[in-house]
């Protein structure tokens, strides 16, 4: 047993000595995941009833974010788990069980409409949300989470040196991008709002996990993460179709205006979709090399997928989006296919 385990379970023991959770002896704790952080999960079960256990290392994660974040959704009337206790030096949580039915487990051709309409509609409250309090999803943060794409997939995966000149065509891009980015509304911004963290709980509803990096920031950033998730891919004609419905409910709830045209507003969305997944190839290849999480690369194609056709849709609009775009097909989707894990990739 190592060490934060049972640290962990002398915590509960605590607790249930004190009698400040709602059950008593007889329980039992099995892991249940992991995930792109260092948190890890465990289901705390008790008779008939079960609950998750968070082990968040304070000095690798910072629980405060998640428990402000929850507490003020949820008395908006989020769908988040409750923290029913916490533990901020040690780094426990225990949190109400929203059970194992992620909506990545559910979507399909037939289902993904209506999930997709129930995610929508939350994330519109969410947007609605006050943002006071939370970080700005400002130009230096852009900056730096597209500097990752750069420092791991480009350099650590790849290990290919920009030159001059394609370090100024990558930054002409990400100026490009910023500006879109900065032009938007702004709204409470999930993060992470994809398929991975939403829950299909009990008649219909979606639960909604993972939020301690919310932030203030651009409307269309979640609904990227959504409809380009970077785990499923749905037909470009269906996500437009998406974006469209999205926009009009927006300015009918009084979170967009309603001048914002139609191809105003997919511009934002794909050039979001631009940002978020450079960033993507990064985090995903960090992943990899230094936390020892190889099974992200599997999801490294499809996320370059929708960067080239982010890239390849403004290409005559925009030279910036023109250079990358070639760049990527010439020189960075061969250097991958070198890779054992890319070579049969069809990008």
């Amino acid at each position: 047993m190592g060490q934060r385990l049972l640290q962990l379970e002398q915590w509960v023991t605590s607790l249930v000595a004190s009698k400040k959770v709602p059950f008593g002896k007889g329980w039992v704790i099995t892991p249940v995941s992991g995930d792109a952080s260092f948190r890890r999960y465990f289901r705390l079960t008790n008779e008939d009833r079960s609950w998750i256990l968070v082990d968040a290392p304070p000095e690798k994660e910072d629980s405060t974010s998640f428990v402000e974040v929850a507490r003020t959704w949820l008395d908006s009337g989020i769908p988040v788990p409750e923290v029913i206790h916490v533990d901020f030096s040690q780094g426990f949580m225990l949190l109400e069980d929203f059970g194992d039915s992620l909506l990545f487990g559910e979507l399909s051709a037939q289902s993904v409409d209506g999930l997709y309409t129930a995610a929508m509609d939350a994330l519109l409250a969410i947007q609605h949300v006050g943002n006071d309090g939370l970080p700005q999803y400002d130009e230096p943060l852009l900056r730096r989470e597209m500097s990752l794409f750069n420092e791991w997939f480009i350099g650590q995966l790849l290990k290919r040196q920009l030159c001059e000149k394609e370090q100024k065509m990558l930054d002409d891009l990400f100026a490009v991008l910023v500006s879109s980015a900065l032009e938007q509304p702004v709204v409470t911004v999930h993060r992470d709002f994809h398929s991975r963290n939403l829950m299909c709980l009990a008649e219909g509803r979606l639960g909604i996990i993972d939020f301690q990096d919310a932030v203030a920031g651009p409307i269309t950033y979640d609904l990227v993460s959504l409809l380009k998730d970077c785990y499923v891919a749905w037909p470009s004609e269906q996500v437009v179709g998406w974006v469209s419905a999205y926009r009009i409910k927006a300015q009918q709830r009084g979170v967009l205006d309603n001048s914002v045209t139609d191809a105003a507003f997919l511009r934002w969305f794909d050039f979001m979709g631009l940002q978020r997944h450079i960033k993507v190839l990064g985090i995903f290849s960090r992943l990899d090399i230094r936390d020892g999480k190889a099974a992200y690369l599997e999801d490294i194609p499809r996320v370059l997928s929708y960067v080239l056709e982010g890239l390849h849709r403004y290409s005559e609009q925009y030279a910036e989006c023109a250079a990358v775009e070639r760049w990527l097909r010439e020189q960075i989707v061969p250097s991958m296919k070198k890779l054992d894990c890319f070579k049969d990739v069809q990008l």
